[in-house]
């Protein structure tokens, strides 16, 4: 299907270059945002988490991709030519993956409910999955979907045995560290004594060698 894809694109992806938004790109992402019918203005704010797609030096689209904590979602995506957007997704895609593997993202999020996120695996949020979305999204109503990357239980559980073995680990030295501790001072304190009781027999030989006429 990916071929699909392809070959249906008005554009072709090799003409695209997809980038991060800087603040010279505003005023096109504006114009964006305000064919798109988007909340221009409280995604000012937002700019660094878009990025943008370029055809011949001019941004013709964007999305948006914010992470909170393991989970990131897709926003306010649109275009100035919606020729590109089939091309541009794909480049997007490839970009959106390589951000939340840096990231350490385990769950992407996104409200659009276009085909092209359906092939690549997004699919409608389950009761189950809902209760995984950050509540900083809670307050929408429209419908979520929703792809998992990375098995959040089992790398919990990995981590969650890799930490008790290393407390295991951490505890172990502990001990042998208090063991070691332990004999050293039963060392010096026998040391100590043997001192002591040297230091009074020669105290002791002293006195009974000492001159009767001093």
């Amino acid at each position: 299907m990916k071929n699909d894809f392809r070959q249906n694109a008005a554009v072709n992806p090799h003409e695209l270059r997809i980038r991060r938004a800087t603040i010279d790109d505003l005023a096109a992402l504006k114009a964006v945002w305000l064919s798109m019918q988007l909340p221009a203005d409280a995604l000012e704010s937002r700019l660094t988490e878009f990025q943008v797609v370029e055809r011949g030096g001019e941004v013709v689209g964007a999305i948006g991709f914010q992470i909170v904590r393991t989970a990131a979602r897709l926003h306010s995506e649109g275009y100035s030519d919606f020729s590109v957007a089939d091309a541009a997704r794909e480049l997007f895609w490839e970009r959106i993956q390589s951000l939340a593997s840096n990231h350490g993202v385990f769950r992407l999020w996104t409200q659009d409910n276009s085909p092209f996120w359906r092939h690549w695996g997004f699919q409608p949020a389950s009761a189950e999955n809902l209760e995984r979305l950050p509540d900083e999204w809670k307050n929408s109503e429209e419908p979520w979907l929703t792809q998992e990357l990375k098995n959040e239980a089992v790398i919990n559980a990995v981590l969650e045995k890799q930490f008790a073995g290393h407390n295991a680990a951490e505890k172990k030295s502990t001990e042998d560290i208090a063991t070691r501790a332990k004999k050293v001072m039963t060392l010096i304190t026998v040391i100590c004594f043997g001192i002591f009781f040297l230091c009074l027999a020669v105290l002791f030989l002293l006195i009974r060698h000492r001159s009767p006429f001093r």
